[in-house]
Order: structure tokens, then C-alpha cells, then sequence
């Protein structure tokens, strides 16, 4: 066992003896239990149509392996949206193959196999995979929330996925990991492999809000210089603790690397090879080598860095295939990101990560001001049901006052000549415009506002740019509402401190004269 990943085992294994699962196995949850936050996809799994998993599908509760399988293989198809709320301790002795025309599972591992429109999340006391990894094959639109998987192995006994702890491979589309602990016990001398790998063309993931330490491998995209059909990833909020190498390594491909902490890195860090581009932008590296660059080959990877913080980083010398970007890392490529993101400032990131990221941090997310917040189970999400139709038509005029007159805005881009404050300065005459085709603005209060609708208005000129969006409650993540053009939004009054207005999609230029909100 190489010494960096064996000083930490002490705590790992203090974590106490594995718990035996017991009740029922499998059961339909209470409205009470079905109450798990979840704000909603980011980066890159946002894209492609977009990842909600088993998203107003039935929600059921499994304490073995082998009921999260019995409720793939209960649903009428392979694609009928389910979410399976799992508590307690998945492994070996509890997780075995199910048959039926809407799965194909195996014994010691959590098969997701040709299927898609699934919600794998962690709730009451926690849920625990233990030696025992999930893998996902020629599957959409799946997500794995709120569970720790551990000391998963390839060799040794038991054995499962390959050694990953989470492993991706064949066509797989549309995947969002959010607010897990991916940990091992070694590196591959100990039986180890990756916590978090994507192969054979895999797209559109995003990693978020996640912790992965003590281990030789972070994870991949990519098996092999040739397998180059990856991409379209995103790490953000994440920690990567003790880990020898692939934080992660990129071959081909596009990843975005935002907000994330590196603490003890012990032989590399990001590894951009075989064509791969990286934007690695506001994270915060620490104690750690080599934490950028092209290595174990002579095929060469880009970068794209802004924001970040060194903080007692060593650099090698470069020599034949060891190629670090520093000791002063610039930019050698760009990378165009299609979707909005606030990110937080790379100074506060160890903080901002310490709080949320991992599972059983109660799904806390930053609100891009390096502040934590916590979401709201009974705030409106994109899965809630259409309102009352007895209930004032949503795109009615707005009542009251502008509370945006006297809000503050900001947002994560702006063109050349606009501003943010034009969106609430009650001038038709001036506006806002994103610095690319999408992109998002934001009124804010000093004090909790209640919002019930708002007003997007557009620019002469700029009528019908707008395609698609979303409204945000920007304190939560909380989707409020989405649709296409622009006019007035309604959703349920919400109490908050910041609203966001996501361009999505356009057919030319968004200018946004006015973003008015309103109580009623």
C-alpha cells in the first residue's frame, strides 16, 4: 500500500462495523419519506435534454441491494421513471440478481443496465454501499444522490465493478452524481481502482457537491489513448482528499473543473491528455504535486485555467512524458461552457466545500456568494404538479409593485455596453445581454422577498431572442419555473433572496430590458 493513501485508513476503518439490513426490503414511501430536496441537475448533465431521473415516477424505499434491483425490474418498462430511496447497508450478502423484462441485473453489483428515467438517493440514516459499486451501462438520465460507496475491489474478495465505485461505459447519456462519498482504502496494489470512471463513450455527467478521498485513482474519462468518445463533463463543490493520481485524468474530450478543493495530491492531479480540454477554473489546490497538466504520455492534452489558488503546491521539472503546467499555469486552449454557473470565489472554496460536499450534508449547495445553503424540501421544482386550476392564470398580468426597483442584480455574464442594473432601473431603453448565446442575470434583496412572478421583458428589437430558461430560486437551487420566450412567469409565492432568469436557449441575441418581480 503506498504510504500517502495508508495514513488515513485509521479513521476510514473507524467508521465502525458494518450494520446487517433489516425490515422490509422493499416498500412504497410515505409522502413524509418522499420529501428528499433535490434542486435539480447542474453543468454539463443539464444539456442533451437535460437529466431528471425518475422524476414524477412512483418513489418506493429499499434497505438491500436486492430490492433496489426488484424495483427496477417491477416497473412496466425499462424507461418508467422510478426513484428508489435507499437506506441502510447495500453488499454482497444482500444484493443478488432479479430478473424481469425491465432490467438486467447481476449478483454484487447495482446493475443499471439498459435502462433510464432513474432517482437513486440516500435518506433516513444514510445509505452505505459497502465493497460494493454501482455500474451504469447503456442507461440515460440517472441519478445517484446522498449515499457513500466504499472500498470497492478488483482483486482480493469481494470483488465488484471492475474496482469502481461508480463506473460508466457503453453509450451512457445524461448522468448527475451529486452529494456522495466515493472512498477507498489503497491503490491498485490493495485491489483498488477508480471512484469515479466514465468509458466507451460516455456524455453529458456532471459530478457535484462530492467527496472522494484515500485512494490511488480519483477516476477517468477514457480507458485508453484511443477512446476518445467521452466529454461533456462537469466536477464542481467537489473535495479530493489523498488521492495518488486522476483528479481526474482526461483523454479526448471536454470537462468542465470549477470550485473544487484538492487537498494532498499525491502524485498528479488533473491529467489532460490525448486531445482532452479542460476548463479549470476558481479552485483551490493545496498541499499537493503536480496538480495540472500532461502526464504518462507523450500525447498531449489542453487547459484552460482562471481563478485558482496554489496554496503549497510543488511542480516537477518537465521531462519526456511529465509535462506539469506549472509552476505558473496559463491558458493553452479555449472552452466554450453552454450552460449558466455562478461560481464562488476560489479563496472560500475549502469552506464552501467543507460544508456541503459529500453525502449526508443535507444536499447543502453554494448560492455562488460562498454561501451554503440548504434546500428547501417544500420549495416548487421542476417535478411538481401544474397548479390548481381554480387558481388566477399564471401569465396574468403582474399586480403590485416592482420589487425590483429597489433590489440589486448581478449575473454570470454580460456583453460589451450592458449592464446587470439595467434589468431593474425601469428603463425599457437599456438592458442586459449575456456575453454568449445563453447565460443569466439575477435580482437580489438584502432580506427575504416573497416572489410570486415575474415580468421578463425584452429589448426593442430583441423581441423573440429568448428561447429556453428557467426561473431559479438562487438561495436553493430550486427551479421555480421553465418554459420558452419571454412575458410573465407565475409560481408559487417563494420566499428568498435572490431569483435568477437562466437563458437557456435563444434564437439571437437576448436583451433583457427588464427582469420585474412581483409578490402577486
Amino acid at each position: 500500500m503506498r504510504r500517502s493513501v495508508a495514513v488515513r485508513l485509521s479513521a476510514l476503518l473507524a467508521t465502525g462495523a458494518l450494520a446487517a439490513a433489516t425490515g422490509a426490503a422493499l416498500s412504497t414511501a410515505s409522502t413524509a419519506e418522499a420529501a428528499v430536496a433535490a434542486s435539480g441537475a447542474t453543468g454539463f448533465a443539464t444539456q442533451n435534454g437535460g437529466t431528471t431521473g425518475g422524476a414524477g415516477g412512483q418513489t418506493v424505499r429499499a434497505t438491500t441491494g436486492t430490492a433496489i434491483h426488484q424495483a427496477l425490474c417491477s416497473r412496466a418498462s425499462s424507461s418508467t421513471p422510478i426513484v428508489i430511496q435507499v437506506e441502510g447497508t447495500i453488499n454482497h450478502g444482500n444484493t443478488s440478481k432479479v430478473s424481469g423484462d425491465s432490467c438486467s441485473t447481476a449478483d454484487g453489483v447495482i446493475e443499471l443496465k439498459q435502462i433510464s428515467n432513474v432517482t437513486i438517493v440516500g435518506v433516513g440514516n444514510g445509505a452505505v454501499f459497502d465493497q460494493l459499486g454501482i455500474h451504469i451501462r447503456q442507461s440515460s438520465n440517472i441519478i445517484i444522490q446522498n449515499v457513500t460507496i466504499r472500498n470497492v475491489k478488483k482483486s482480493g474478495s469481494p470483488t465488484s465493478n471492475g474496482g469502481d465505485a461508480i463506473g460508466m461505459e457503453s453509450d451512457v447519456r445524461n448522468v448527475w452524481v451529486d452529494h456522495t462519498t466515493l472512498e477507498a482504502s489503497g491503490g491498485e496494489s490493495e485491489g483498488f481502482d477508480g471512484l469515479f470512471d466514465m468509458k466507451d463513450n460516455t456524455q453529458y455527467v456532471t459530478l457535484s457537491y462530492s467527496t472522494l478521498r484515500n485512494s490511488g485513482r480519483g477516476g477517468l474519462i477514457g480507458s485508453s489513448e484511443s477512446d476518445t468518445s467521452n466529454g461533456y463533463v462537469t466536477f464542481h463543490h467537489n473535495l479530493y482528499e489523498n488521492i495518488d493520481s486522476r483528479t481526474p485524468l482526461l483523454r479526448g474530450g471536454i470537462a468542465h473543473i470549477y470550485n473544487n478543493h484538492y487537498k494532498s495530491l499525491n502524485e498528479s492531479g488533473i491529467n489532460s491528455r490525448a486531445g482532452a480540454r479542460a476548463k479549470v477554473d476558481n479552485n483551490y489546490f493545496e498541499d499537493s504535486k503536480d496538480v495540472l497538466g500532461t502526464f504518462y504520455t507523450d500525447a498531449a492534452g489542453y487547459w484552460q485555467v482562471s481563478g485558482n489558488i496554489f496554496d503549497n503546491v510543488t511542480w516537477s521539472e518537465r521531462s519526456g512524458d511529465h509535462n506539469p503546467a506549472g509552476p505558473n499555469p496559463t491558458s493553452n486552449t479555449s472552452v466554450s461552457i453552454p450552460y449558466a454557473f455562478t461560481p464562488d470565489a476560489a479563496s472560500c472554496v475549502p469552506s464552501v466545500v467543507s460544508q456541503t460536499a459529500g453525502a449526508n450534508k443535507g444536499l447543502k449547495v453554494s448560492d455562488g456568494s460562498c454561501t451554503p445553503q440548504t434546500p428547501d424540501p417544500t420549495e416548487p421544482g421542476p417535478t411538481d404538479p401544474d397548479p390548481d386550476p381554480t387558481d388566477p392564470d399564471p401569465t396574468d398580468p403582474p399586480t403590485g409593485t416592482n420589487l425590483s426597483l429597489t433590489a440589486g442584480a448581478d449575473g454570470t455574464s454580460k456583453a460589451s455596453g450592458t449592464s446587470y442594473g439595467n434589468v431593474r432601473d425601469g428603463n425599457m431603453s437599456t438592458y442586459w445581454s449575456p456575453a454568449g448565446s445563453t447565460g443569466s442575470v439575477s435580482v437580489k434583496w438584502g432580506s427575504a422577498t416573497t416572489v410570486s412572478k415575474v415580468n421578463i421583458r425584452e429589448a426593442a428589437g430583441a423581441e423573440g431572442n429568448i428561447g429556453s430558461w428557467r426561473v431559479v430560486n438562487h438561495d436553493t437551487g430550486a427551479v421555480l419555473a421553465s418554459g420558452s420566450g419571454a412575458g410573465v412567469i407565475g409560481f408559487a409565492p417563494t420566499s428568498l433572496q435572490k431569483i435568477t432568469f437562466q437563458i437557456t436557449g435563444s434564437s439571437g441575441t437576448p436583451r433583457i430590458a427588464e427582469f420585474e418581480t412581483y409578490a402577486s
